[in-house]
């Protein structure tokens, strides 16, 4: 046995062995990119705007501006680009997440053959956050039991505060820290709007890190949930703007494409597109027509100026903490504006899921609401197509409108032409490739073992320096539910597959237009920066040479098959592995229940609840999901039952025609639909009736939307029914919530009553 004095057995006599460090190159910046959601090309003050963004036009002026910057017109897909370097169908996202197809270019899972930014960042000694929009978790991946790969922290993100879906309300959001679904830290009567959390948690997050590890880089994604759909802003932001758009779309128009040319943002010489057929002029609407456009527009108009607020407020926490001078600001949107709100807009967005037609009347009814707690509101498509002046059309369609957008970088210890304007082609796929060259970082050839697919991306970093610098990126495709087109230098052919969903949105569900039959036109972008002027007769060989290339392109990517709608996308969809069964059973004692592990009520239901009723009287919520703008919740208010459905905002309310007693009970709500659009809802007590009522309904599997979570016992958020306010707990106990769907166990009521009554 050795004595302590022999060698070998003391600190002073082994040599220590230190773990390796990683740590980003030396002089590596802070990444900071901030992505707006359907912010169209015209609505920057930055880029020819008169609303108010003066933060983000600092940031203009601190940087460049980008007027040749693309993404695919849609929110999934241009993430998925901006993350991977690689083309949107080649890593599986060629449209949203929400409906993933057995395609390989639609199954809404990056391979493992993509590593994403965050993880080559992460892998190369950044810390890394994300806030905000996160929209690249497939459906039914999004519930407690995950799996969790698509997952922020799944993608190389070390934290994560945001929601996962494509919207939420601003008011009330559906919110996740890190892998874990949590409430907003405060309520809307208390000042709460969720862009200002995102930016308080943006700043708390880059603060804590300095404070743990000074000067260590970090790569931060902000992910707003404006510009999209709800537009929800405080009364005060909207009142700045009051009559600033008396004037409408048209006058809006053309004096911001002025200010573009005057700006030189848009180069002189420039065509403004013409407005389509389908999009009213101003000066043919009624008075009260135009006064409700106006007010939606100056609605979005103070949502915007509020998003640049916080915006700000991130940028001058980095200068605070004297981050900002070697901090790579990138800001951009995601596609263009969007046309979602229709025609007319509307107060309550899940109007077109339910396909209910929106009027003028019904906006003006509502009138004062817009923006506020009772809304899901936004404006029409041609205020959409004004903010994406000087181009056609919008969001989901491959014409400039829906693809090109504003790009600003800004990082003041590499950029020295301070306000200047960059016109060379880039792409969401080249953002990668730029950051990790200005990180001083390579493309990973090996990840986890896994040799990396081809990049599809080139950085873009030498027009920092040069306006004139040339890139390599010559050839781009363009595919979004068929709306097809493709650059190869200066020419970009783009298709007239304008399906009329533009104008028909049922046809936009079903999808029925021949790709075959399709004209395909003909840009010379050099000289025709707006795709104004189709010179397809004058070259009919250069077309069909980029048709050819399009379909070589589509092969490469995994583009093929198409589809231009959205209901005959469902024979491929794939299902989770763990789906919720035609009976599914809820006990309490958990969080609120993800929406995706609720049933799809499509085709009828019984929803019933096991609990305990009060001695005094029945009194509280059973269940609740969504709220005024879209649910359901089953509730009792001095002992009478009651189920308010809002398939679109509008409530249909059943009640029973008795009291329900004290004791146990089963309390269940059963819908059975009919013919042209109508159904029943049933309320029974213990398998008898005690309340129906036939309403003219649709059903959508949209009644579960935007993240809601069912909630056992209470409600959250706002309430579905304007006769109780939440929480409003169940006076008594749940012992058990059965959803079923059709066929029916028809033994679900019998073994309940017999349960309780054994007791």
């Amino acid at each position: 046995m050795r004595t302590p004095s022999e060698p070998g057995l003391t600190v002073a006599e082994h040599t220590p062995a230190y773990p390796p460090v990683v740590k980003p190159p030396a002089g590596a910046p802070n990444v900071v990119v901030i992505v707006f959601d359907d912010l169209g090309f015209a609505q920057l003050g930055s880029f020819g705007s008169d609303l108010e963004t003066p933060n983000v036009d600092a940031l203009a002026a601190s940087g460049l501006r980008y007027n040749r910057f693309h993404v695919t017109s849609l929110c999934s897909p241009t993430r998925a680009s901006l993350f991977t370097g690689r083309n949107h169908h080649a890593v599986g996202c060629g449209f949203l997440v929400d409906v993933p197809l057995a395609f390989p270019g639609y199954a809404a899972r990056l391979p493992r053959s993509a590593a994403p930014l965050p993880r080559v960042l992460k892998d190369a000694g950044y810390n890394t956050f994300a806030v905000g929009k996160w929209h690249l978790v497939p459906r039914g991946e999004r519930t407690h039991a995950g799996p969790f790969d698509s997952w922020p922290l799944g993608f190389g993100f070390e934290r994560y505060y945001g929601f996962l879906q494509g919207d939420t309300n601003h008011w009330v959001p559906n919110l996740v820290s890190d892998n874990t679904y949590v409430e907003p830290p405060a309520a809307p009567e208390d000042g709460y709007h969720l862009t200002e959390d995102l930016a308080d948690t943006a700043i708390r997050m880059i603060t804590d890190q300095q404070h743990s590890a000074p000067g260590k880089p970090f790569f931060m994604y902000l992910a707003l949930g404006a510009m999209h759909a709800p537009h929800h802003v405080a009364p005060e932001w909207i009142a700045r703007y009051e009559g600033s758009f008396d004037a409408g779309w048209d006058h809006w128009r053309e004096a911001t494409f002025a200010r573009q040319v005057a700006s030189g943002v848009v180069p002189a010489g420039t065509h403004l597109t013409e407005r389509p057929s389908w999009v009213a002029a101003w000066d043919t609407l009624d008075d009260g027509a135009r006064r409700m456009h106006a007010r939606a527009q100056e609605v979005f108009a103070g949502f915007l100026t509020h998003t640049d607020a916080q915006i700000g407020r991130v940028i001058g926490a980095l200068e605070r903490l004297g981050l900002r001078d070697n901090t790579l600001v990138m800001l951009l949107s995601d596609n263009g504006a969007s046309a979602e709100g229709g025609q007319h807009g509307t107060i309550n967005e899940h109007r077109f899921s339910a396909r209910v037609p929106e009027t003028v009347a019904d906006n003006l009814a509502h009138y004062d609401e817009w923006g506020g707690f009772r809304s899901y509101n936004h404006y029409s498509w041609a205020w959409a197509w004004a903010g994406n002046t000087p181009f056609r059309l919008w969001k989901r369609y491959t014409w400039l409108g829906g693809t090109r957008t504003p790009l600003v970088v800004s990082w003041p210890r590499r950029i020295d032409d301070r306000g200047g304007v960059r016109s060379q082609f880039c792409h969401a796929v080249d953002v990668m490739p730029t950051l990790l060259e200005c990180c001083n970082l390579d493309m990973p050839e090996v990840v986890d073992g896994v040799e990396q697919q081809r990049v599809d991306g080139a950085s873009f970093t030498t027009t920092f320096d040069d306006a004139a610098a040339s890139v390599p990126h010559r050839v781009q495709y363009f595919e979004m539910l068929g709306s097809r087109s493709i650059v190869d230098g200066p020419w970009k052919a783009t298709t007239d597959h304008v399906s009329q969903g533009v104008v028909d949105e049922e046809e936009l569900m079903t999808g029925s237009r021949d790709f075959a039959s399709d004209q395909w036109s003909l840009f010379n972008l050099d000289e025709d920066f707006s795709e104004a002027n189709d010179v397809a007769a004058h070259h009919p060989d250069e077309v069909r040479r980029l048709q050819e290339l399009w379909l070589t392109e589509a092969e490469r990517n995994q583009v093929l098959p198409m589809s231009d709608g959205l209901t005959n996308r469902l024979t491929a969809i794939i299902f989770p592995a763990y789906p919720p069964s035609s009976r599914t059973v809820f006990r309490p004692g958990g969080s609120p229940i993800s929406d995706e592990a609720v049933p799809l009520l499509m085709f009828g239901f019984r929803m019933t609840v096991d609990c305990d009723v009060a001695a005094d009287a029945a009194q509280g919520v059973l269940f609740a999901m969504g709220d005024w703008t879209g649910g359901y919740a089953l509730y009792a208010t001095a002992g009478t039952l009651h189920f308010t459905f809002r398939p679109a905002g509008e409530a249909i309310t059943t009640s029973s025609s008795r009291t329900v007693g004290p004791g146990r009970h089963a309390l269940s709500v059963v819908f059975t639909p009919t013919a042209d659009r109508t159904g029943t809802f049933t309320l029974e007590c213990d398998g008898e009736a005690i309340g129906s009522r036939t309403a003219d309904v649709t059903v959508p599997p949209a009644m579960q939307h935007g993240g809601a979570r069912l909630c056992l016992g209470h409600d959250r958020g706002f309430p579905v029914a304007d006769d109780y306010s939440p929480p409003f707990p169940w006076q008594g106990e749940i012992h058990q919530m059965i959803v079923e769907t059709p066929p029916f166990a028809a033994s679900t009521v019998t073994d309940l009553s017999s349960a309780l009554h054994a007791d």
